[in-house]
């Protein structure tokens, strides 16, 4: 299962990830296709702010940081499923 902490990390990396895919300096080899999709996907993509803003609204979906406690004890329920 994934955490919402986890998943906070994969949005944001995936946007991150996407921005390089822009970026001919860092990806030379990438064609022109791609990286074209890759500025389109990012166009309307969650920002920081945006997932910030989610987090407040819905801490269950995704959170920047959950707490070891927490953590802990949803994992092991999870576990036991």
């Amino acid at each position: 299962m994934t955490l919402p902490d986890e998943r906070f990390r994969s949005i944001f990396r995936t946007a991150e990830f996407l921005a390089e895919l822009t970026d001919p300096k860092s990806t030379p080899r990438i064609p022109k296709k791609i990286r074209d999709e890759a500025r389109w996907c990012l166009r309307h993509y969650p920002t920081y702010y945006d997932l910030k803003e989610l987090e407040r609204a819905a801490p269950y979906v995704v959170q920047e940081q959950m707490e070891p406690l927490y953590r802990m004890i949803k994992q092991h329920g999870e576990d036991k499923k």
